[in-house]
């Protein structure tokens, strides 16, 4: 009986990690495809990145961000939200000058959107909310700050097409980086 009742037990707390891997697995399945995604709606954006290699600049990306085994699994996807956030943010700027494909930037506006919707249902069912207020962590601090120094780059540069172009340049690899970090939330 005493056995039957711990195989219970064991098969219940099982159960939950193994639901959650495979949701992280399946979020990580999606992820990936959704930010290739959005790197060939960025590509399919014109602009001549040798046009602009003067207006280049160094944005500084946080080092947690480059290096994602500093952060906690499960804060990796708050980081990931709130860069999917920021870069939803900045396209919504003008762009008029850019002469781009409203089309194209409002598949990606939508690619952003349902990856956001995703990562949200994950964080409240998954992380639950213990793991909410680190939102407010030193780590989003600085990721905030990054974004801030974009769209105050943008508009020094009155949204010039060189200034959308490097913009554009640096949210592509901003997809290799929610990439990794996607890598360590899994593992």
């Amino acid at each position: 009986m005493n056995n039957r009742c711990i195989l219970q037990i064991v098969l219940l707390l099982c159960f939950p990690t193994t639901t959650l891997s495979l949701s992280y697995h399946l979020l990580r399945l999606q992820q990936s495809s959704s930010s290739l995604e959005c790197q060939k709606l960025l590509q399919q954006l014109n602009g001549r990145p040798e046009d602009c290699l003067s207006d280049r600049m160094d944005f500084k990306i946080p080092k947690e961000i480059k290096h994602p085994q500093q952060l906690q699994k499960e804060h990796a996807a708050f980081v990931i939200y709130e860069m999917l956030q920021d870069i939803f943010v900045i396209f919504t700027r003008n762009f008029s000058n850019t002469g781009w494909n409203e089309t194209i930037v409002k598949d990606l506006l939508v690619e952003l959107h349902q990856q956001m919707d995703l990562l949200e249902t994950i964080l409240e069912k998954k992380l639950g909310e213990e793991n909410k207020s680190w939102g407010n962590s030193r780590t989003i601090l600085h990721l905030k700050s990054y974004y801030w120094r974009i769209l105050r780059y943008l508009k020094a540069k009155q949204y010039s097409s060189c200034a959308w172009t490097v913009i554009r340049m640096e949210l592509f690899q901003n997809f290799s980086f929610i990439n990794r970090l996607m890598d360590h939330f899994q593992n």
